[in-house]
């Protein structure tokens, strides 16, 4: 199926974390090749590129006009407003990550040492880390074939008497079968906490994703659809968290109703951290929220040409496409091909860094790491995820690839049909 080639530890090490100069017209300059004995620079198209919209800069400087720098300004107003107008959800705030948003979910959920958190092992770190800092035991369910998503059908039998939350991960921008998991969760008295990083404006049954369970947490790392270089949400979907996560937000004090002029003076009332992202991060954020549904479909148009063009790869057997289920609204947040086993993928990565093309896998399950298997426990055998971890490889997918595409599409083609 693939060519064979020799493989050294520092290659096997840039699989990971490639780093390449990227020139003005998106590609790298510094990826080098031998062909025939003889080295060649090649242009390397890289795996993400964040995007500018063009009012950025524009709206820093604003915010640095207007004095707020520390956060809660009129940018991160916007952005909240913005997000709870997309979503419906009760109340957004935004957060310097994710991974923090996560964290204030486990806060405002009560997780405390000994409570079991059932989740995906194909997930981020960030997902286990939040529950585990509170002192929670993950619990890894295997995912289904179709989605990578958490398989709903396997999460009961995880369900012990210490069982505090499910933490559904839509993965690539596709939801997870919410219906059956809240269903399974109001069952069992159970919290719903949507990790909904790769999730913006994609939805499950015409509901946007991360506005379903209790709590919803959003991404705006770099390598998301909008973004602010590091950057998150919280969503609030139950009005009885909404005045708890702000104080948690605000390290635990009242400062949120000070500054609306609600009390005279803040103080420490609640347990918290300092989650509050700098008002130039959101003015950063506004910019890209305003461009926010020209990327989504500027993405889809990138994710369907891809998709398009390995149709006949997929019919010879070469590879698995994603799948998309009906009743999904997915995001175009990244495209990935299935191949043959862990020894094709790492030809095929090879194979496309030396024709100048960054491709890469993605998540180590968690249930295999030193630290997933001290503090959690995998129900039973995960058999799709090890196997799909293996397999699965992410092509480039950003806002300028449009120049580029067909180059990685020949070059994937010429490199499978081998």
């Amino acid at each position: 199926m693939l060519s064979v080639f020799s493989h050294t530890k520092s290659q096997r090490h840039e699989e990971f974390c490639p780093l390449y100069a990227l020139s003005d017209a998106g590609e790298s300059v510094c990826g080098v090749v031998s062909v025939s004995g003889a080295r060649h620079r090649v242009k390397t198209i890289p795996f993400n590129r964040p995007y500018l919209c063009g009012q950025e800069l524009a709206y820093i400087a604003a915010a640095h006009a207007a004095g707020r720098l520390a956060g809660a300004g009129d940018f991160t107003a916007r952005c909240q407003l913005w997000l709870e107008q997309r979503t419906g959800c009760h109340r957004a705030l935004l957060t310097h990550s994710c991974t923090g948003a996560l964290e204030m979910a486990a806060i405002l959920a009560e997780i405390r040492p000994g409570d079991e958190v059932i989740l995906p092992s194909y997930t981020s770190v960030s997902t286990a880390n939040a529950f585990v800092l509170r002192g929670g035991a993950p619990v890894f369910v295997d995912i289904r074939p179709d989605t990578l998503n958490l398989d709903e059908q396997r999460i009961e039998a995880a369900i012990t008497a210490r069982t505090r939350a499910i933490v559904p991960v839509h993965y690539a921008g596709v939801g997870c079968e919410m219906d059956g998991i809240m269903t399974l969760a109001a069952r069992y008295g159970l919290w719903v906490i949507e990790d909904a990083a790769q999730g913006i404006l994609a939805s499950y049954r015409g509901r946007p994703l991360g506005a379903i369970g209790q709590l919803g947490t959003l991404s705006f790392h770099a390598t998301k659809n909008i973004l602010s270089g590091q950057g998150g949400a919280l969503l609030v979907n139950d009005p009885a968290l909404a005045e708890r996560a702000e104080v948690i937000r605000e390290k635990g004090t009242d400062r949120s109703r000070f500054l609306r002029g609600q009390v005279d003076q803040y103080t420490w009332t609640d347990i918290g951290s300092s989650y509050l992202p700098g008002e130039m991060a959101a003015a950063f954020l506004w910019a890209q929220m305003e461009a926010a549904d020209a990327i989504t479909a500027r993405r889809l148009a990138l994710w369907r040409s891809y998709h398009a063009a390995f149709e006949r790869l997929e019919h010879a057997g070469r590879v698995h496409r994603p799948i998309v289920p009906a009743t999904r609204e997915h995001n175009a947040h990244l495209y990935y091909l299935l191949l043959r086993d862990r020894d094709d993928r790492t030809r095929f990565l090879a194979a496309t860094r030396a024709a100048g093309i960054q491709c890469v896998f993605h998540y180590v399950p968690l249930h295999r790491s030193p630290r997933g298997r001290q503090v959690g426990r995998a129900h039973g055998g995960l058999p799709v995820t090890e196997a799909l971890a293996d397999r699965l490889v992410r092509l480039p997918l950003w806002l300028g690839l449009e120049d580029h595409q067909e180059r990685v599409i020949t070059a994937i083609h010429a490199i499978l049909e081998r």
